[in-house]
């Protein structure tokens, strides 16, 4: 937002599952710029949708996916005169890298081995190639951590492509309840092939119950994030399950939304309302009269 002020945009734009559309239009509104924020209708998480509207962002519902919003807004740019603010934009990305780049310094410049995210439209690990490339260079670290990046079996692209040696990345129809990842066509497939290659990471996919389940304990550990941030709990679990991770080695997890951030995943894991998701660790509220025998059932019910 920053750099489109400063070159005088007119308007600012992006295509989004949520959580870029919320940063956009809270920036904007700091900025004074107005905003126009294209989200795919009935996919989007009520608790992001709300930030768009409250900052007062020009919020459009398509009838469609992300996908279909992201060649919608990357048409308009050009015809309507937009600022992009997506990850296509190669200064959203050096944003991006500064999450490397405060981690390590949180380290210490120590690096760990292992660097886990969330992959949907692969902005961050496009941009966690291009921090890791440029600390390593500069002489701040000693070693490339590797760059696993995991994706929903539902929302697979790039690792069905990791899977086939990088052949040509055939787009899929997204489904999966992670809504921040649910993204069939990464605008950044090719920068995010290079920071795998670089890295010598890997890319993983982990069904939406392996996601819930990770995100169940996450929650309960009083972190609380969203289900695609418990992705990367999920993934780290399953590498080292498969022995790619090994139990000596350091990992750094990514996590990319708060948990309020899709709060209707969290009370339908709860609530057991989710379809297809067995909740294990399942915590519904409870509803009584206001008595103290009521209450005390409560208190000693398993």
């Amino acid at each position: 937002v920053s750099w489109a002020k400063k070159r005088g945009a007119k308007i600012v734009a992006c295509a989004s599952t949520g959580n870029t559309s919320a940063s956009v239009a809270s920036y904007a509104a700091a900025a004074g710029l107005p905003a126009m924020i294209l989200v795919a209708e009935g996919k989007t998480a009520i608790g992001k949708i709300s930030q768009s509207l409250a900052y007062g962002a020009k919020t459009v519902m398509i009838r469609g996916d992300f996908d279909a919003a992201m060649a919608l807004v990357m048409q308009a740019r050009q015809r309507l005169g937009l600022a992009l603010m997506n990850s296509v934009n190669p200064f959203r990305l050096e944003g991006q890298k500064t999450i490397i780049w405060e981690a390590l310094e949180q380290l210490d410049w120590d690096p760990p081995d292992w660097i886990v995210v969330p992959g949907g439209n692969l902005g961050n690990a496009s941009a966690f190639g291009k921090a890791l490339r440029e600390a390593f260079d500069l002489g701040l670290i000693r070693k490339v951590p590797r760059l696993a990046v995991i994706q929903a079996a539902g929302a697979d692209p790039f690792c069905t492509a990791f899977e086939n040696v990088w052949a040509a990345m055939t787009p899929v129809k997204a489904d999966t309840l992670a809504t921040a990842i649910r993204i069939g066509n990464p605008v950044n497939y090719q920068k995010a092939v290079r920071a795998i290659k670089y890295t010598q990471g890997v890319v993983a996919r982990v069904a939406d119950q392996e996601i819930m389940d990770a995100k169940a304990v996450l929650d309960s550990d009083g972190v609380g994030a969203e289900p695609a941030s418990c992705a990367t709990v999920a993934g780290i679990k399953k590498l080292v399950a498969e022995h790619k991770i090994r139990q000596h080695e350091r990992v750094l997890g990514i996590l990319t939304g708060n948990l309020l951030k899709d709060a209707d995943a969290t009370v339908g894991y709860h609530r057991q309302t989710l379809a297809g998701i067995t909740a294990s660790r399942a915590n519904a509220e409870v509803v009584i009269d206001p008595t103290i025998d009521e209450l005390e059932k409560v208190l000693i019910r398993p």
